[in-house]
């Protein structure tokens, strides 16, 4: 009669066989705790039990969380105890495994030769629904949990819900979980607080509600040291960093491998889009008073940061508020030296507007064996060459370079071939008198000048097509 007045879903006998197992827990603690009253023992040593959490493989749950699925949600979480259990997914990670058969090699044998091969490894995650559904944007289901009696700041997995949402820059969500009360400054088990997530354009609602929630802007990270504003900086996040500026950020704060702010946005600016928006969020940081100068890791300043990686109108950012245009790194090289190594590395960036912009900020002439790193970029060649009094005698960049570019510039490397050794006309050489009266200065200075714009381009090592 009973089975047919009554139908368990299989959601409700999953709750109920649950409901049970708190019983008994619940059963068990009070039984502990009588005992310990009994037994007259001082607080410290009384019996503690731990509130259990039950761990959960069952697609039907995962199936409702990671949908978001209201109606299964409500069916399957009815309770504090359910809406805090520990939601467990196994996915499998290619992983590299060294080949068997070779235990009697020692292991710098095994990594001279790296032989191996990849396998599919499964591997367990371990997190919590409302981490789940936070980081998706299940607003109504992660409101549904917290009514539960969903612990907000429980970090399993290494991360919280309001972690999660600010990784995923889900909004809504970040105001749900500061509006129940999380904590804006949770730690995660990596020592980092949800401000330190918001690394994508769209998280910046999320941060302003976390500042405004009392987020700590020069929170330092557990072990990397790194500031909120160190994050944004070395993304190109131009508007986060406007607002943790105003919020207070210190732009003198150093990572533990001693990177400041600047340094970490000049790093990371790698290609002309990504220039950009780092020379943006570079120009929030000196306006600020940022040290161009500063040195971080193996003594790259921003300058050595920003010409290594090909971008010639952040290097010149950097030079106008007093960057050394001649300091070397931990290795001896100096800015120059990078830029001439970014050509190589970026064959579609412009090296002749970094080049005229070193050079006219002081940087000296680059050794003429070093001219072989640019012999395919014409214009950039033009301009290193015009920065020597002599075209100098040097065959390694004449054979660098590649015969299909020879016949279409044939103009100019004929031209800069044919002046190798040869007086130069007076021009050049009033040109470059000009120059080194002006040393540092010149660019800045030819910009005050009184003179016709031909004149001044000229001064500046305009491209011309050829050498005279």
């Amino acid at each position: 009669m009973a089975e047919e007045t009554f139908h368990f879903t299989s959601s409700k006998l999953r709750s109920l066989r649950l409901q049970q197992e708190w019983l008994e827990w619940e059963d068990r603690r009070r039984a502990a705790a009588l005992q310990s009253r009994n037994r007259r023992c001082p607080p410290s040593s009384r019996a503690r039990l731990t509130r259990p959490r039950h761990s959960c493989r069952d697609p039907a749950v995962h199936s409702a969380l990671f949908s978001g699925n209201l109606q299964q949600v409500q069916a399957l979480f009815q309770d504090e105890d359910t809406a805090n259990m520990i939601v467990e997914t196994v996915s499998n990670q290619l992983a590299w495994s060294a080949e068997q058969g070779r235990e009697h090699q020692t292991g710098a044998e095994e990594e001279e030769e790296g032989r191996g091969f990849w396998v599919l490894t499964p591997k367990t995650k371990q997190t919590v629904p409302l981490t789940i559904t936070a980081a998706r944007g299940y607003t109504d289901c992660a409101r549904h949990l917290i009514q539960q009696g969903a612990e907000l700041d429980a970090c399993v997995g290494g991360r919280t819900a309001l972690h999660e949402a600010c990784a995923q820059a889900q909004s809504d969500c970040v105001r749900l979980l500061l509006t129940f009360g999380a904590k804006a400054n949770v730690l995660s088990e990596e020592g980092t607080t949800p401000l330190h997530l918001c690394t994508a354009p769209e998280s910046l609602q999320g941060a302003k509600l976390l500042l405004e929630a009392g987020a700590i802007v020069n929170f330092v990270a557990r072990d990397s040291e790194m500031t909120p504003l160190h994050v944004v900086a070395a993304r190109g996040l131009e508007e986060h960093v406007a607002l943790y500026l105003e919020h207070g950020a210190d732009v003198s704060l150093r990572t533990s491998q001693g990177e400041t702010a600047l340094n970490a946005a000049c790093a990371e600016a790698e290609g002309p889009g990504s220039g950009r928006q780092h020379q943006a969020a570079a120009r929030q940081l000196l306006e600020a008073g940022a040290d161009a100068r500063a040195a971080g890791r193996k003594h790259h300043t921003p300058l050595h940061n920003a010409c290594a990686n090909g971008c010639g109108a952040l290097a010149e950012l950097l030079l106008r508020h007093g960057a050394c245009v001649n300091v070397p790194n931990a290795a001896g090289h100096t800015p120059m030296d990078c830029a001439l190594q970014a050509v190589q590395d970026d064959p579609n960036c412009k090296p002749e507007v970094l080049f005229a912009a070193l050079l006219d900020y002081g940087a000296q002439p680059v050794h003429p064996e070093m001219l072989k790193h640019c012999a395919n970029f014409p214009r950039a060649l033009e301009v290193l060459l015009n920065a020597y009094p002599c075209v100098p005698s040097c065959d390694t960049w004449v054979e660098a370079v590649l015969p299909e570019l020879w016949q279409e510039h044939e103009a100019f490397y004929s031209s800069a071939l044919g002046m190798v050794n040869q007086p130069r006309q007076l021009q050049h050489l009033a040109r470059l008198a000009v120059r080194a009266q002006l040393g540092s200065h010149c660019r800045q200075a030819t910009a005050r000048l009184p003179l016709p714009p031909l004149l001044r381009d000229y001064l500046l090592l305009r491209v011309e097509g050829r050498i005279q």
